[in-house]
């Protein structure tokens, strides 16, 4: 071939910058959001999705080279990719480019850490793994930059692209060459997937996993190709590639670009997120919260609110149909993905947290009572990122407007609370600081069985 495909000109420049070395912030930040991710897969081993999504990947199998957080299971190494992803989202909490619209490090750390169960691979190649990885999807979110219809809208991009970010990472922790991380995209493009239909209906639980459908079909990719069989070069751009099968058209001369930059590190922009809910909804959680110390200052009490309006555009408006369903959300998935019931969530609580974000509150009547004053208005213009946000309450005759929020990410120090919480949500406050410092300097580690214990 004697242009090189989209997929290998990518694979060599992110590979170029594995052997010229990361930049310092970016190992700190990949090292950061590894650290958030695994105390979100330690924390949902509460939840009954955790336990239905071992018992699945379990079937049929006894033990494996891999393990699974929080866990002394052993599985093989797609299945432990699976688990893994699965835990580390099922709270939706996990971190989030908002241009993008996708959850990177949930899919490239497990797909890492499978692999490098595997192999012996150090602390270091994970890390880097993870960087990398992520800024893959990265690149290929912002190419897209979804909005509420067009190209991408219907689509998991964590997922769609998480096949390809889970491949490259499976193959840096494996130490592969140029050739084989291109042939493992291609086999990880003959699995892709990700109709957003669990998102947009409600009743289904399986939102809560969708990104490990990615990291295990990475996984499996990488182990395909180790066993000698090639994925197609033109995964990407070919005539039945990734661009025209699921996108609608050939890479255009900027997608290209912005695909190619040399320069650009788009996972610089990923954040980790305050809130466990659909990251959609926490432009309204601010707005409510605002709202929430507004009405204090004034001395109103909420149960003399209203009618509560709420102002979306066309992406946050399918998190608001139908409006009775979302209203009365059925599963604690279908309330995180609500508007009208998160803002009634937290306007009655004051706080979105693990402890209260649970589901007890689904039958809260006070919840029940304030979700059934909301109407929404779709009103704003819809653009790529997290929507803008407006609600308006009637409180004893007065008008109360929530203020503009813009920026929703997590400080280090807020992570490193967060994780706090996490661990304590899994029983293990103790463990806490000394996991944390372990993971904060991962790259020094001569391997990773510390992280599932």
């Amino acid at each position: 071939m004697s242009t090189p495909s989209l997929g290998r000109e990518l694979v060599r420049l992110l590979l170029r910058r594995q052997r010229e070395g990361l930049p310092p912030s970016i190992l700190a930040k990949a090292r950061l959001h590894i650290a958030d991710a695994v105390g979100m897969g330690l924390a949902a081993h509460g939840t009954p999705l955790a336990a239905q999504v071992l018992e699945a990947m379990a079937a049929g199998v006894d033990g494996g080279a891999c393990r699974v957080l929080g866990t002394a299971r052993r599985m093989p190494p797609a299945q432990a990719a699976f688990a893994n992803a699965a835990l580390m989202h099922i709270l939706d909490f996990d971190d989030i480019h908002d241009r993008a619209r996708l959850h990177p490090t949930t899919v490239t750390l497990a797909a890492a850490l499978a692999t490098a169960s595997m192999c012996d691979a150090s602390g270091q190649r994970v890390v880097e793994a993870v960087a990398l990885g992520d800024e893959l999807m990265c690149r290929l979110g912002v190419m897209v930059s979804p909005s509420g219809e067009g190209p991408g809208s219907d689509w998991f991009l964590t997922q769609l692209f998480g096949y390809l970010g889970a491949a490259l990472a499976a193959g840096i922790v494996r130490g592969d060459g140029e050739d084989a991380i291109v042939a493992s995209l291609g086999l990880a493009y003959m699995q892709a997937a990700g109709g957003k239909q669990a998102g947009f209906g409600t009743g289904s639980t399986a939102r809560a996993i969708y990104p490990a459908f990615a990291a295990m079909g990475g996984v499996q990719a990488g182990l395909i190709c180790a066993a000698g069989i090639d994925g197609p070069e033109l995964s990407l751009d070919g005539a039945a590639g990734l661009f025209r099968i699921y996108l609608g058209s050939a890479p255009t001369a900027a997608q290209r670009a912005l695909l190619l930059d040399p320069d650009a590190w788009h996972f610089e922009q990923v954040e980790i997120k305050p809130w466990p809910s659909c990251r959609l909804s926490h432009p309204y959680v601010a707005a409510a919260l605002a709202l929430r110390e507004r009405m204090a200052d004034a001395g109103l009490a909420l149960d003399r609110a209203g009618r509560i309006e709420v102002g979306v555009n066309a992406s946050a408006a399918r998190l608001c149909r139908p409006i009775d369903d979302r209203r009365r959300p059925a599963t604690l998935q279908d309330a995180k993905y609500s508007i009208p019931w998160m803002v009634a969530f937290t306007l009655s609580r004051g706080t979105v947290d693990l402890a209260t974000l649970n589901d007890r509150a689904l039958a809260a009547r006070d919840i029940h009572a304030l979700a059934d004053r909301v109407e929404i208005v779709e009103n704003l213009p819809d653009n790529p990122g997290h929507p803008p946000a407006e609600i308006r309450m009637r409180v004893d005759g007065r008008v109360l407007q929530s203020p503009p929020a813009h920026s929703f990410g997590a400080s280090p120090e807020q992570a490193r609370r967060k994780f706090d919480g996490c661990l304590a949500e899994a029983g293990r406050a103790a463990e806490a600081p000394v996991l944390w410092q372990r993971l904060l300097t991962l790259d020094a580690e001569a391997g990773v069985d510390f992280v599932y214990a």
